[in-house]
C-alpha cells in the first residue's frame, strides 16, 4: 500500500507512475521479447554470426548515444525549466518509431535494426526525464515508496500488454492475423499506443517544480552546457556519490545481463520452447509487483542500501542456481520467480537512494549522470559471459553465468562502504552554497 504524507498530491504520484506503466511495455514487449524474435525472422538471409553482430552494434551504438548525451539533455531542460518537454518530445519519437516497426518486412533487417536503435533512443531519453521529476512529486521522505511503487505499476502495465502480445503471438487467427509475423507486428502498434496514452496523464497532471532564472533557447544550451561541466567538477566532490555510482554500474550491469540474456539463455543453451520464455518473463512481472513494493517498505524500514544488498545477495544465489541445477523450463519457472523477488526492488531503491545523495536543484543534470552510468551497464557482463568459454580451458556457456555474479559481488562490496548519512550531508552542503535553490527542496 502506498502511504504518503498529507502534504502529497497522490493525482500526480499516479500520474507520474502510470508513464511507467505506458512505456514498460516497450522495454518487455519490444526489447525483451518480440524484436529479437521479429529480427531473426527478418535477418533469415544473414549467418547467425553476422546477425548477432549487428544485432549488438545497433543497441551498443543507442546506447552510447543516449549515454554521451543524457547529461548534456538534463543540464539544459534543468535551466530551462523543462524537464516535462523534453520527455515529451523522447517519448513521442519513440511512440512513432514504435509503429514504424511494423512497416517493416522480410529481408529488411538493416531497416528494422535501425528503428529499434531508434525507438531505443526515445525510450531511455525519456527516461532521463521521468526519473528525474519523482523530486517532484514525491517529498525526500517518500523517494523510496514512491520511486517502489513506480517500477511496480510499470511492472503490471508492461506486463498486461505483453500477455495479450503473447496471446495473439500463440494464436493469431483469434485475432484475425494471418500470422505470426503479422502477430508481432501489431503488437508494435500495440505498444505505440500503449506508451502514448498513458504518456498523457503526466503531461496534465503533474506540475513541474518552477526554476528561478530560467533560460530560453540557444541561451538555455548554452546555460546548461556551462552547468553540465561545472557539475561534472561537482560530482567529483561527492565522494560518496562517486563510490555509489561506482557500485551501481556494477551490479546493475548484472542486473541488466541477466535480463537481456535470459531468453538467448533459454533457447540456445537449454533449447526450450519460445512460449514457455514468454510465460517465465511474465511470470517475473507479476511477482515483481508486489515484490517492488515490499522491497519499497524495506526500504523504507531498513533502509534503500540494506535492502539493495539483500537484493543483490538473492541474484549470485540464482546464478549458482542457474548453474547448477538449471535444466529444464519448471527450472526456469523458477528462476524466473528469484528474479522477479528482487529486480524492482534493486531498480526502484537504487534510484531514491541516488535522489538522496544528490543537491535537490540540480536533480535532471545529476540524473543525466545516474541515466548515463546505466546505459554504459550493459556491456561488462554479455563481456564476461562470452569471455569465460574462450578464455579459461574447459569452461562451457554454463560456466560463464558464474562469471556474471562478479558484478554483483563487487557492485555489493563497494555499495556496503557507501556512508549514506555523509553522502546526504554533502549533498546538502552543496545544495547550501549555492545559495538560494532554483528547485526548493520537498
Amino acid at each position: 500500500m502506498l502511504t504518503l504524507t498529507g502534504k502529497t498530491d497522490y493525482r500526480m504520484v499516479v500520474a507520474w507512475a502510470l508513464y511507467d506503466w505506458g512505456n514498460s511495455a516497450f522495454a518487455l514487449t519490444v526489447m525483451a521479447v518480440f524484436f529479437p524474435l521479429f529480427y531473426s525472422a527478418l535477418s533469415g538471409e544473414l549467418s547467425a554470426e553476422r546477425s548477432q553482430f549487428w544485432f549488438n552494434i545497433t543497441l551498443a551504438g543507442a546506447s552510447l548515444l543516449v549515454a554521451f548525451t543524457a547529461p548534456v539533455l538534463g543540464a539544459i531542460a534543468d535551466r530551462g525549466g523543462s524537464r516535462k518537454r523534453f520527455l515529451a518530445a523522447f517519448a513521442t519519437f519513440g511512440v512513432v518509431i514504435t509503429a514504424a516497426l511494423a512497416s517493416v518486412h522480410a529481408g529488411q533487417w538493416w531497416l528494422g535494426l535501425l528503428l529499434y536503435g531508434l525507438g531505443t533512443i526515445g525510450f531511455s531519453g525519456a527516461n532521463v526525464f521521468y526519473d528525474s521529476m519523482l523530486v517532484d512529486v514525491a517529498r525526500r521522505e517518500e523517494y523510496d515508496m514512491v520511486s517502489a511503487f513506480g517500477y511496480a505499476v510499470g511492472y503490471v502495465g508492461g506486463g498486461l500488454l505483453l500477455a495479450v502480445n503473447a496471446l495473439m503471438f500463440a494464436n493469431p487467427s483469434l485475432f484475425g492475423l494471418a500470422s505470426a509475423e503479422a502477430a508481432m507486428q501489431a503488437s508494435f502498434v500495440s505498444v505505440a499506443l500503449w506508451w502514448a496514452a498513458f504518456t498523457l496523464p503526466l503531461l496534465w497532471l503533474v506540475k513541474e517544480t518552477p526554476t528561478e532564472d530560467r533560460a530560453h533557447g540557444l541561451q538555455a544550451v548554452r546555460s546548461g552546457l556551462r552547468q553540465l561541466v561545472a557539475t561534472a567538477r561537482e560530482i567529483r566532490r561527492l565522494k560518496v556519490l562517486v563510490l555509489f555510482l561506482v557500485a551501481y554500474w556494477l551490479f546493475i550491469d548484472g542486473v541488466n545481463t541477466v535480463i537481456k540474456t535470459a531468453v538467448f539463455f533459454g533457447d540456445r543453451v537449454l533449447g526450450l520452447p519460445q512460449e514457455a520464455l514468454v510465460m517465465a518473463l511474465l511470470v517475473t512481472q507479476f511477482v515483481a509487483f508486489p515484490a517492488a513494493l515490499f522491497f519499497g517498505w524495506l526500504g523504507q524500514r531498513l533502509g534503500p542500501k540494506v535492502a539493495i544488498l539483500i537484493g543483490l545477495a538473492v541474484y549470485v544465489l540464482a546464478l549458482v542456481y542457474a548453474w547448477r541445477w538449471l535444466r529444464d523450463a519448471g527450472d526456469f519457472y523458477k528462476l524466473a520467480v528469484a528474479i522477479g523477488l528482487v529486480q524492482g526492488g534493486v531498480q526502484s531503491l537504487s534510484r531514491s537512494l541516488y535522489a538522496r545523495l544528490i543537491p535537490v536543484s540540480k536533480t535532471a543534470e545529476f540524473f543525466g549522470f545516474f541515466n548515463m552510468v546505466g546505459k554504459f551497464a550493459a556491456i561488462l557482463g554479455p563481456l564476461l559471459m562470452a569471455l569465460t568459454p574462450l578464455t579459461i580451458r574447459g569452461a562451457t556457456e554454463r560456466d560463464s553465468i558464474l562469471a556474471v555474479s562478479l558484478l554483483f559481488l563487487v557492485g555489493g562490496f563497494l555499495l556496503s562502504r557507501v556512508n549514506v548519512p555523509a553522502g546526504v550531508e554533502a549533498a546538502g552542503l552543496m545544495e547550501r552554497e549555492a545559495g538560494p535553490a532554483q528547485n526548493p527542496p520537498r
